[in-house]
């Protein structure tokens, strides 16, 4: 795969972001979309053999479309700046998501923003056994990699309800993202061993998610 030429597709799209310059390029978009749909079904095999619960997700359905949703989204560029897919996607759980474009790059997973009653099931998770995900979130490894949880500058600023304000577990309980990130470089996405990285990051990553898919599926 090259990542070299996928960067600079993205960059000329950002200069040209025009039905106009889509039309006229479509073979070079075609070729980098192909290429890296490739690259994502040679990690979907590598993730499976690290994770026997891992669910296979062709690059096909992995990677998200290139086109910005306008219905909801009228100001927005026709073209989005980047190459998003999600890989272990499975029903109702939060899938592994990578994140290559033109003013970020980055390797996400778990749940951002989820509906309330996946957010419930998350809180009543944390509630019964927020030990355990303390230790996860907490271990020296994972805060290397990822750092604190992401911040979505929207938590609460009460106890939610049925819940103490004085609840030992009140700062994870008004979250309303459960999710990490690993940012990346353009350098580190196009060295050599980024396939190891990305394997890297999803073992790391992968207790956390764990935690968040069992609590959404009971």
């Amino acid at each position: 795969m090259n990542f070299n030429k996928l960067y600079t597709f993205l960059r000329e799209l950002q200069k040209n972001n025009s039905k106009e310059w889509m039309d006229a390029n479509r073979n070079y978009y075609y070729e980098v979309r192909d290429s890296y749909i490739s690259w994502l079904d040679k990690m979907d095999i590598r993730l499976a053999e690290v994770d026997p619960n891992y669910t296979h997700t062709t690059g096909k359905q992995a990677i998200n479309r290139i086109n910005n949703n306008l219905l909801y989204h009228p100001n927005k560029p026709i073209y989005k700046d980047h190459f998003g897919a999600g890989l272990d996607q499975e029903t109702k759980q939060g899938d592994f998501y990578i994140h290559l474009g033109t003013t970020e790059s980055f390797i996400a997973g778990g749940f951002y923003k989820p509906k309330s009653s996946v957010l419930k099931s998350i809180r009543q998770a944390i509630d019964y056994n927020g030990d355990e995900f303390l230790e996860i979130i907490n271990k020296p490894s994972f805060k290397k990699i990822f750092g604190n949880l992401v911040d979505d500058g929207d938590s609460l600023k009460t106890s939610p309800k049925g819940y103490s304000q004085e609840h030992r577990y009140i700062k994870l309980l008004r979250k309303k993202t459960f999710a990490v990130q690993h940012d990346l470089t353009q350098k580190i996405v196009t060295a050599p061993d980024f396939e190891d990285k990305v394997i890297e990051i999803y073992k790391e990553m992968l207790p956390f998610r764990s935690y968040l898919n069992q609590a959404v599926s009971v």
